[in-house]
């Protein structure tokens, strides 16, 4: 099942261009590239020596206003937070309350903006930088559709189509959608003249982010940069989503995480018996997955690996491990969204000049 997540990343390496990420020679010493929940890029090594010959830089990583955030994001935001921790690098969030709204994913503008307001609040408490870190509301920030028209004008119907599959009678707002994708991407370009610019995806964003680099050479921008991370499977192994309930939310509580820990996919025989005498399969549990890609370094994964297989660990042991670490997360995560400074919030929102 987890293998089969993979199958998104490779056809963007075989068929559309990306170059797998153990290509380039020296990779940051993160743990997202050296545990390779990377896959893949485009043109991240030009981002990378332009970190090391001093050049402005910026990140941009946007984020659902209909959503909230899970484990599935924490790839994502641990990379974002290494480069703004360790380069000082200015991150951009777009948070899309009007994706969602013109989507049907909310009911209303201010349904979608009121939960951009809660997740920019999230994004505060997860640890970034509140005087390099910039929130973009489209609902509060409205200059930037001067910008969308701008990117609309190099960008035509059978590119919308063909990228995202939409229908003449589907609303116009989907439509120009697209261009204000752009404009988020492109930004630190038009605000603040960064033409070095990296964007962390999921494989199943980067056909809209093709359209984004398009554009950027239409409009004499440097393309924007991208790495593709690997999908984090759900508590059942296959991707993670709120429909499905099979993911680790950052707001579950302890009462709910311990459930779900509970029925996460295992790798373990149908008996304690078969288990000792057989062991399991870590590579197929959840559990162990979870805390070797977030919480163990490598000699950790090994024994807890090697514990497994030999049956000297039960699943339900593992499980009882996997909750106690991320409750930790979780808790700590809640504690820091209590003690928000709205002050910092207040900065961190980009709003018309």
């Amino acid at each position: 099942m987890v293998s089969k997540l993979l199958e998104d990343n490779e056809k963007l390496v075989i068929e559309f261009g990306a170059k797998r990420i153990q290509e380039i020679k020296k990779l940051p010493n993160f743990y997202t590239f050296n545990k390779n929940l990377i896959y893949s890029h485009r043109d991240f090594d030009v981002f990378l020596n332009a970190l090391q010959k001093g050049e402005k830089c910026a990140i941009v990583s946007g984020v659902n206003a209909s959503g909230t955030l899970h484990l599935g994001h924490k790839v994502v935001f641990d990379t974002n937070l290494f480069f703004q921790k360790e380069y000082n690098l200015p991150v951009f969030i777009p948070i899309s309350d009007d994706e969602s709204f013109v989507a049907g994913k909310v009911k209303t503008q201010e349904e979608a903006k009121k939960n951009a307001m809660r997740l920019a609040k999230e994004m505060l408490a997860y640890g970034f930088d509140p005087n390099k870190t910039f929130f973009i509301i489209d609902n509060i920030y409205t200059n930037i559709y001067n910008f969308a028209f701008k990117t609309s004008t190099k960008i035509n119907y059978s590119e919308i189509k063909s990228t995202y599959g939409y229908s003449p009678d589907q609303n116009i707002g989907l439509h120009f959608y697209p261009a204000v994708q752009a404009a988020h991407i492109l930004l630190p370009f038009e605000k603040l003249g960064i033409k070095n610019i990296l964007v962390p995806i999921g494989p199943d964003e980067d056909a809209h982010f093709r359209i984004a680099r398009d554009i950027a050479g239409k409009l004499g921008i440097q393309k924007p940069s991208t790495i593709h991370l690997k999908f984090i499977p759900g508590l059942d192994g296959q991707k993670a989503s709120k429909s499905k309930n099979n993911a680790i939310f950052l707001n579950d509580s302890p009462e709910i995480l311990k459930k779900k820990c509970g029925k996460a996919l295992s790798g373990g025989k149908e008996t304690i018996k078969e288990h000792r005498q057989h062991g399991g399969n870590p590579e197929k549990d959840i559990s162990c997955q979870y805390l070797s890609n977030f919480i163990y370094d490598k000699n950790q994964t090994e024994k807890l690996f090697d514990k497994y297989r030999k049956g000297e660990l039960l699943s339900g042991e593992v499980k009882e491990i996997f909750f106690k670490e991320f409750n930790k997360i979780l808790q700590n995560f809640q504690e820091g969204v209590k003690n928000i400074n709205l002050k910092d919030l207040e900065k961190m929102i980009l709003r018309n000049e």
